[in-house]
């Protein structure tokens, strides 16, 4: 069995419908309207809710910071490389998220989150050196892991070849990038890479990717922690690809072959 916490977290995973559920544990204490909002999603789902202590709740979650909401579940289930090799939507161009080893199981949880809001379609996580979705990491995503598309790999380089082949481009973000990410044309098939808090892209994976883009900066400091600059460029991408959908007779490179230059060429 596995922990969440938190009324978001939980409610989601219950929408979501992906994870078995063993029961939720509500506090005693808490009779307000989210709660009771709760369980009633609970109730509809088939989930069997129980009242305990607060203090309880608080030994099982291991924090305090549970919101009076624990649920006790079975272990999420990751895909494999090749379930995100085609669109959720047949036709639409991908767009996909791989983090090269990011260890703080916040910056992931938030990074999810905004996966989730800018539409990526599937999240490349590795098995080694990375945070795993702790019910920290859960609680900061609000919930956002249960909806989305997560695969794990123990080679993300090997996986980011695949994908390759699969006819989407790698684009990295770092500080020493050649282009800034919101002159790149970001409209077609393409992966985000996302680095190391502090150290960034690993030598082998930046040497993969297609594309290397960086964020201006017109501070002293150099660069943005993972989970801001993610967050920058996924909806930048975000904002390319509604924008096109709204003008779909307009000539982009997203739609050019792939034996041209590059997306942001």
């Amino acid at each position: 069995m596995e922990v969440l916490y938190g009324v978001h977290p939980v409610e989601e995973a219950i929408k979501a419908g992906r994870r078995r559920f063993e029961q939720v544990l509500v506090a005693r204490e808490r009779n307000d309207e989210r709660v009771e909002r709760l369980v009633a999603v609970c109730r509809q789902a088939g989930v069997r809710v129980r009242q305990e202590s607060r203090e309880q709740l608080t030994l099982l979650a291991q924090t305090p910071a549970h919101q009076g909401v624990v649920a006790m579940v079975h272990p999420q289930e990751f895909l494999q490389i090749e379930d995100l090799f085609e669109p959720v939507q047949a036709g639409a161009p991908r767009l996909l998220l791989a983090l090269d080893g990011v260890e703080d199981p916040q910056n992931l949880g938030a990074l999810l989150r905004v996966a989730d809001g800018a539409g990526v379609d599937g999240v490349v996580l590795t098995e080694r050196r990375s945070a795993p979705l702790s019910p920290v990491a859960v609680k900061a995503s609000a919930g956002a892991t249960e909806h989305l598309r997560i695969a794990r790999v123990v080679n993300l380089v090997r996986a980011l070849e695949e994908l390759k082949r699969r006819n989407l481009w790698i684009i990295g973000l770092d500080e020493r990038g050649t282009a800034d990410y919101d002159q790149f044309d970001l409209k077609g098939d393409c992966v985000i890479v996302l680095g190391r808090e502090g150290a960034g892209l690993h030598d082998l994976v930046r040497r993969t990717c297609d594309h290397l883009l960086r964020i201006p900066m017109a501070g002293g400091v150099s660069s943005l922690n993972v989970s801001a600059a993610g967050a920058v460029v996924l909806y930048e991408a975000f904002r390319q690809r509604r924008r096109a959908a709204s003008a779909p007779s307009a000539t982009s490179a997203s739609s050019k072959p792939k034996k041209q230059k590059g997306l942001g060429s």
